[in-house]
C-alpha cells in the first residue's frame, strides 16, 4: 500500500476539512477526470482514485480508521504482529477496534436508484436553435407483479433466520488484542435481512426487471458539444419504495460542413474572385439564420475578416446570439481562356507589372543580366 497517494492529497483537502469541501472536491474532480468526457489515457485511472478517495473520506467510520493507520491492506499484519486473515475492508476493521458501536444502515431501509447516462447526437442547427427529442432508455424498474418484493404474488418475504433479520453475522476472532467481533454479511440472505420462499416469476426474485423507457428531452437552444442535461428521476428505479435516480444527457453536436462554432460565434471562409476584391462588389452570405448581404469594399485583400452581429449561436443562459465572422478568400482562377490571360497582361502592363508570360522583360531577366556582367 505504500504506492498510494495520501487520500487528501488526492482530493486536494485538508485533514480538517468538513464534509461539505470534500463532497465539492469531489464532483469537481470526478467530472474533469470521467472517461466519458476526459479521453486522456490516464483519465479512467485519475477517476478510479478520486472515487476511492471519496469513499473513504466521506464515511465517518472509514475515514477515523484511515486518520489513525493510514492506507491497511487486510491481508497483511497491522503494525508488524497483530492481525491476518481477511476482515472485510475498512468497516471490519472499525468494527474490530471499536466495538462494531457504529450505526448500520437497515437492510430493508428504502434504497435510491442508480443513476444512468446517456449520450445523444444532434445537428449542429439543432444544438444551436434547441430541439426536442424522443429516446428509449433501457433501465431497471421495480417488477409490477410483485411490487418489488421478488416473492410470488400473495406471499411475501420472510425474516431470515440466521441473522434474525439484521443482515449481519458476528464473527468471533482471538487476537493478541483480545477477544474480537466481526460483522460480516449474512451468508443465507446477503445481507438483505429477508429470505424469499416463492420467488417472483416475472423478476426470479431480484423485485426489478429491465424495461426499454421511452422518454422526451428537450435540447435547449445554445447547448454545445459536450454539455450534460439533467432529468431528475429518469434513472434506475428505487429498491423498497426509494427514490429513481436521474438520467443524465451527454451531448455530441456533428460538424457543420460550412459553418464552425466557437463560445456563440459562428466562423465562415467566404470565396471572392479578383475582380470582387480589388472592385468591390455586394455578395450574400448564408448565417444559421437567414441569409444576409455583405458589402465588399474595393481593395479587400484575402483574410480579411468582417463582422455580421447578431448572427451567432443563442446564448444559452440570457438573451441575444453571437456574432458570425466572415472570412474572404481571394480565389485564383486556373483555368482562362486567351482573352482572360491577354486582359491580365493588359492589367499587369498598366500596373508596371511584367509576369511570367509577357513579352516584355521582367525584372528577373535585368537581374539576371546584371549578374553575366551585360
Amino acid at each position: 500500500m505504500a504506492d498510494k497517494r495520501d487520500y487528501y492529497e488526492v482530493l486536494g483537502v485538508n485533514k480538517g476539512s468538513g464534509d461539505d469541501e470534500i463532497k465539492k472536491a469531489y464532483r469537481k474532480l470526478a467530472r474533469q477526470y470521467h472517461p466519458d468526457v476526459n479521453k486522456a489515457a490516464d483519465a479512467e485511472d485519475k477517476f478510479k482514485e478520486v472515487k476511492e478517495a471519496y469513499d473513504v473520506l466521506s464515511d465517518t467510520q472509514k475515514r477515523a480508521v484511515y486518520d489513525q493507520y493510514g492506507h491497511v491492506d487486510p491481508n497483511q499484519g497491522m503494525g508488524g504482529g497483530g492481525f491476518s486473515g481477511d476482515f472485510g475492508g475498512f468497516g471490519d476493521i472499525f468494527d474490530m477496534f471499536f466495538g462494531g458501536g457504529g450505526n448500520r444502515r437497515d437492510p430493508n431501509a428504502p434504497q435510491r436508484g442508480g443513476d444512468l447516462q446517456y449520450t445523444m447526437q444532434v445537428e449542429f442547427k439543432e444544438a444551436a436553435f434547441g430541439v426536442e427529442k424522443e429516446i428509449t432508455i433501457p433501465r431497471t424498474e421495480q417488477c409490477d407483479p410483485c411490487f418489488g418484493t421478488g416473492a410470488k404474488p400473495g406471499t411475501k418475504p420472510e425474516k431470515c433466520s440466521t441473522c434474525g433479520g439484521t443482515g449481519q453475522q458476528e464473527v468471533v476472532q482471538n487476537t493478541p488484542f483480545g477477544r474480537m467481533v466481526n460483522r460480516r454479511a449474512c451468508s443465507t440472505c446477503q445481507g438483505k435481512g429477508k429470505v424469499i420462499k416463492e420467488k417472483c416469476s416475472s423478476c426470479h426474485g431480484n423485485g426489478t426487471v429491465k424495461k426499454q423507457r421511452k422518454i422526451n428531452v428537450r435540447i435547449p437552444a445554445g447547448a454545445y458539444d459536450g454539455a450534460q442535461l439533467r432529468m431528475t428521476g429518469e434513472g434506475e428505479s428505487g429498491l423498497r419504495g426509494g427514490p429513481a435516480g436521474d438520467l443524465y444527457i451527454v451531448i455530441r453536436v456533428k460538424q457543420h460542413e460550412f459553418f464552425q462554432r466557437e463560445d456563440d460565434d459562428i466562423y465562415c471562409e467566404v470565396p471572392l474572385t479578383f475582380a470582387q476584391a480589388a472592385l468591390g462588389d455586394e455578395i450574400e452570405i448564408p448565417t444559421l439564420h437567414d441569409k444576409v448581404k455583405l458589402k465588399i469594399p474595393a481593395g479587400t485583400q484575402t483574410g480579411t475578416y468582417f463582422r455580421l452581429r447578431g448572427k451567432g449561436v443563442p446564448h444559452l443562459r440570457g438573451n441575444g446570439n453571437g456574432d458570425q465572422h466572415v472570412k474572404v478568400i481571394v480565389v485564383t482562377p486556373t483555368k482562362m481562356n486567351d482573352e482572360q490571360k491577354d486582359l491580365l497582361r493588359q492589367l499587369a502592363s498598366i500596373s508596371g507589372e511584367h509576369p511570367k508570360g509577357s513579352h516584355e522583360e521582367t525584372f528577373f531577366d535585368r537581374m539576371k543580366r546584371a549578374f553575366r556582367g551585360e
